[in-house]
């Protein structure tokens, strides 16, 4: 049976909503992005598709909201082609993916798809009253704010765990009560999913640290309560039911955290990240991997991210239909994404070190992942959160390291570093594309989208340096450190990728294609300067910091031995392999990352930096 969904589409045609508003107020008209119609370019929706459509259609609405708050934010910002290149480039690239889907979701019902969705992703900029395109949009996600100060009072339900559930990146919007009809599929009560916060932070200021890091950890009790309900109450209901009496309180609850979040900012004279309200919204991802009807969940809600810069997110393509068959293809990585090592000029600039400098390197062997340790969990980030990575990492040193693991757990576990050192180093694996793996049906793998044989690297050195303009200090235990970041646009964007024999050139967001004979290589440079106080922040990056270009810390820090994680590969020739990421990222070269929790006693710790001071080379 065929449903039309003409109601849909006054909401998706050229939005005016803000344009009487402002002429209400006696507001001058701003720029505003506007955007093709869609709804009314479907006819009639096939009765199987209308939830993912629907679904889809509301993620275009959030995408153009998103992208008409960076419009209003960045005024005045970047050169002729800044929106451009900024905003309607990274909108466009959203909205193709999430069109696809729409395409998909048509297919999957055994219906034409409709023509020429694809020309719809363009967007325009208009200075004036005419047509303001989407932004009617904006609101969306946003809703409940207003339930501000309180709402999620209390509910201190200590459990944390689940807290950036991920980090997923779904976005906002995404729950799209969608996912409830998904809970009882094959029996799994499913999971409760919600964007990430900490990871949007930014720059916390210190005043304001505290109350950040309360309202975080409200956040995670939130969503560890939600998900016990979830698990309570499998089976009660109406297909609304977990949308009403779940999804629903649960998103109010958010927006009252996040904007106290927002308030701590401002009472400490800083402005909050735009993009903090969009976040309240969750989604249930389904518990049954082998489901295919758990498309409905990753779908790419990564929706607005704030600005997530290049439009990594809708590609999340959720990508809904190549769950539950081996995984299918991934989205990404393009041809665009490699560039040959030898057409790129030495860039490597490291500062000369000083009379005073720390000129020492303390070399940890861990081994080389060989017994194939591997998860898609993240627990400096998403704590007691299953798959909260949504991607698999490889993990060398601590034997135990997963979303459950403390502080304790992680002392009285084994480790793979012959000097005993139990400390845990995780990255993403890399893949060789085209072939099979274990986990081509597993969350983490096909089931997000990375899909391919993992590659073990030839080699893993994991060493320590010092500082060019002075000693260096001991690192406390249980200091958290990730650098790079797994967002397309995201803040510190550092992992380096380069070529044996071309280590004078690296790159942070291509790939690089290796000349026969040499390899390819992976850097990870971690912080180094840190702040005397803590092991970790809201954001878990304001407690470290890089070194000042003549390789000082800035004021307020103090030198720690310095972590660089170097891989070396043997990948297949061209541009056949890909680093895991979040499914809406598309195995961008500019996402990798890697992680480390250390874990040294006062003496190992003490060997190192003694080492280092000393200027001596130890193993």
């Amino acid at each position: 049976m065929l449903t039309a969904l003409a109601v849909m589409s006054s909401g998706l045609t050229a939005g005016t909503a803000d344009a009487a508003a402002n002429e209400a107020s006696g507001m001058a008209f701003a720029p505003t992005i506007s955007c093709p119609s869609v709804a009314d370019r479907l006819d009639q929706v096939p009765a199987r598709a209308q939830a993912e459509v629907q679904r889809n259609l509301q993620l275009l609405e959030s995408q153009v909201a998103e992208a008409n708050r960076r419009l209003a934010s960045s005024a005045g910002q970047g050169g002729p082609n800044f929106v451009q290149n900024a905003i309607l480039g990274p909108l466009r690239d959203k909205r193709a993916a999430t069109l696809q889907r729409i395409q998909i979701a048509f297919q999957r019902a055994g219906a034409q798809e409709p023509t020429g969705l694809q020309g719809l992703a363009g967007c325009t900029v208009q200075d004036d009253e005419t047509g303001n395109g989407n932004n009617g949009d904006q609101n969306n996600g946003d809703q409940g704010n207003e339930n501000q100060g309180d709402g999620d009072q209390g509910d201190g339900n200590q459990n944390n765990g689940d807290q950036n559930n991920g980090n997923q990146g779904d976005g906002n919007q995404g729950d799209g009560n969608q996912g409830d009809g998904d809970q009882n599929n094959g029996g799994a009560a499913g999971q409760i999913s919600c964007p990430d916060v900490a990871d949007r932070l930014g720059q916390v200021p210190a005043r304001a640290q505290a109350e950040v890091q309360r309202n975080l950890q409200l956040l995670e009790s939130q969503v560890a309560e939600a998900n016990r309900r979830l698990a309570s109450s499998a089976g009660q209901g109406g297909p609304n039911f977990v949308q009403n009496a779940i999804l629903g309180p649960l998103r109010d609850k958010r927006a009252a955290t996040l904007q106290r979040i927002q308030i701590a900012f401002q009472r400490a004279g800083a402005q909050a990240p735009a993009s903090l309200r969009t976040l309240a919204t969750c989604e249930l991802r389904n518990g049954n991997p082998g489901n295919g009807n758990n498309g409905n969940n990753g779908g790419g809600e990564n929706n607005g991210d704030g600005g997530n810069g290049n439009g990594g997110d809708g590609e999340n393509n959720g990508n809904n239909g190549n769950n539950g068959n081996g995984g299918g293809q991934a989205r990404g990585p393009v041809p665009a994404d490699f560039v040959d090592i030898r057409s790129v000029q030495p860039n490597v600039r490291t500062p000369r070190t000083q009379q005073n400098g720390s000129r020492g390197t303390f070399s940890v062997d861990c081994g080389r992942n060989e017994g194939r340790i591997f998860n898609s969990d993240n627990v400096i980030v998403a704590p007691g959160v299953s798959n909260g990575a949504q991607h698999t990492h490889d993990y060398v040193g601590n034997e135990s390291t997963n979303n459950q693991s403390t502080n304790e757990s992680l002392l009285a576990a084994s480790t793979t570093c012959r000097n005993g050192d139990k400390s845990t180093h995780y990255w993403p694996v890399l893949r060789a594309l085209g072939q099979e793996e274990f986990d081509a049906n597993r969350r983490g793998g096909g089931l997000d989208l990375n899909v391919g044989k993992i590659l073990t690297p030839v080699a893993v050195q994991i060493t320590f340096k010092g500082n060019p303009t002075g000693k260096v200090v001991a690192a406390p235990q249980f200091l958290r450190i990730i650098t790079g970041n797994a967002r397309v646009g995201g803040a510190e964007a550092n992992a380096g990728w380069t070529c044996t024999g071309f280590e004078n050139r690296q790159l942070t967001d291509k790939y690089p294609l290796c000349p026969r004979g040499s390899r390819l290589v992976r850097v990870f440079d971690f912080q180094s300067c840190w702040d005397g106080q803590n092991v970790d922040s809201a954001n878990h990056r304001t407690h470290v910091t890089f070194p000042q270009a003549d390789g000082s810390c800035p004021q307020g820090f103090q030198p720690i031995p310095a972590l660089e994680h170097r891989l070396v590969y043997n990948v297949p020739q061209g541009p056949n392999f890909a680093v895991d990421t979040f499914p809406e990222e598309l195995h961008k070269p500019v996402t990798d990352h890697s992680d480390f929790i250390n874990l040294m006693n006062e003496q190992q710790m003490g060997r190192v930096v003694d080492c280092i001071n000393s200027g001596r080379r130890c193993r």
